[in-house]
């Protein structure tokens, strides 16, 4: 039998490779290389005939997985409706955004809708864990704590106590015997998070991993983690700010990309039923440079404020500095304004912003930008009453976007009476918004700013 050739994996990125070296080629990180070692050698027997598995057709139907919602509604709405059953879930976010402190209050949550809860720290004490409990008001929640690394034990214990929902945190602290590495490596990561999905389908147990991030965003350790389980979310936030995001990038159960908002606040995360309302409550005067734009996260429409500056430039390449936006899109939408409006920034320092902290991602926010960017460059300010969305394209035209009724009755809501939006495919009628539809950029630069 031919000898198997060692295999190696990138620590930070999960990338394999056939050799060591000291820097990762897909991620460039330094040291990060290690040998995989496998599960299990077991003997190179040939496999004797298996059993055949039972087939079903497309058109059978089945009742949907049960749910228990944790009356966090926030947090329901991002699972799709609730928890599922024998789930697997991965929680990803920076150090000290706030993970551990959401899913301790999800966990007591859940505990007092009536299931039964545990939760297994692996980065701190059981004393350390009900601190946090205290002051979050939940020291008298029935959850079952634990401190322990050891994925053996832990799943002894598992098997035995059998909970409705158990939270790893965190999924890099995990150390199986079985894998010679030491916990956080791609092997340890990889078996450790094998064996408590494989858990959870098997028992019924809905198992809840909270992953590490590197320096790009990136859950920590092999992608093939995030394959494994049914769901993934990312907690995302500034520091600067109260604001908490938890967005969905993955749901078998739900629909992805959806999104809760919460409020860090000295009592833990509050919950925020309307973020638009709360992203607007600062906005004053307008002023030059600032637009509200009209979005949609999720199923979600949401309102917030793009702020744009625009300064003379005292160096040789000016500077753009992005927050909450594609950097990539901002120098895109620089081009097309000089391209094919004849609106050069060149020799100009550019400065932008999203409010209150969140990132905004889709293409519906291009014309936004560009008024934003109009706004501050020729000192004119938008109407206090008026939002902003479309796309843009590379030759200038403005492209329609979806759920434009959405948009408007969310703006509709919060008392705005004007709208700037691209040429609509199927007319919408919102009583008390009036439409301006504009077919390209170069007629925004005309009509709203008088310039070009």
């Amino acid at each position: 039998m031919a000898k198997s050739l060692p295999q190696f994996s990138c620590t930070a990125c999960g990338a394999t490779h056939r050799k060591w070296a000291g820097r990762c080629e897909a991620c460039g990180a330094w040291n990060s290389i290690v040998e995989d070692k496998p599960v299990s050698a077991g003997p190179g027997t040939r496999l004797g005939k298996g059993r055949n598995i039972a087939l079903s057709t497309l058109a059978e139907s089945e009742a949907p997985p049960p749910r228990s919602a944790s009356n966090m509604a926030e947090l329901d709405r991002v699972l799709g409706g609730g928890l599922v059953a024998a789930s697997a879930i991965l929680v990803g976010g920076d150090p000290g955004i706030g993970k551990s402190t959401l899913l301790l209050q999800a966990v007591a949550a859940f505990a007092n809708s009536g299931l039964s809860c545990m939760y297994i720290s692996g980065e701190e004490a059981a004393a350390q864990v009900r601190l946090r409990a205290a002051r979050l008001g939940l020291a008298q929640a029935k959850v079952q704590l634990g401190a322990e690394t050891s994925l053996r034990d832990i799943l002894s214990t598992l098997d035995t106590e059998c909970p409705d929902l158990v939270v790893i945190d965190s999924i890099q602290t995990m150390w199986l015997d079985t894998v010679e590495s030491a916990p956080g490596s791609v092997s340890q990561v990889r078996a450790a998070a094998h064996e408590l999905v494989s858990f959870a389908k098997r028992r019924g147990v809905s198992v809840v991993l909270v992953g590490h991030v590197t320096k790009e965003g990136q859950i920590a350790g092999p992608r093939v983690v995030e394959h494994m389980v049914d769901t993934v979310l990312y907690f995302e936030g500034e520091r600067g700010h109260q604001f908490r995001i938890l967005r969905a990038v993955k749901n078998r159960f739900g629909p992805a990309d959806e999104i809760g908002v919460f409020e860090m606040t000295g009592a833990g995360l509050a919950e925020v039923s309307n973020p638009s309302a709360l992203f607007l409550s600062e906005r004053g005067t307008p002023a030059p440079g600032s637009v509200v734009f009209a979005g949609i996260e999720g199923t979600r429409p949401m309102l917030t404020e793009i702020q744009a500056l625009v300064a003379p430039s005292t160096l040789g390449t000016p500077r753009r500095t992005v927050v909450g936006l594609d950097s990539a899109r901002l120098s895109t939408i620089l081009a097309v304004l000089e391209a094919r409006c004849g609106i050069p920034f060149a020799g100009m320092d550019v400065f932008m912003n999203v409010a209150g902290g969140i990132r905004v991602h889709e293409p519906a926010a291009d014309l936004a930008i560009a008024c934003a960017l109009l706004s501050a460059r020729e000192d004119i300010a938008l109407p206090a009453e008026t939002v902003v969305f479309g796309e843009i394209s590379l030759s200038g035209a403005l492209r329609p976007v979806s759920q434009t009724e959405n948009r408007l009755k969310e703006a509709q809501k919060l008392g705005f009476c004007e709208a700037i939006a691209p040429r609509l495919l199927k007319p919408a009628t919102i009583p008390g918004i009036v439409l301006k539809e504009m077919p390209d950029l170069a007629e925004v630069v005309g009509q709203v700013f008088g310039a070009g």
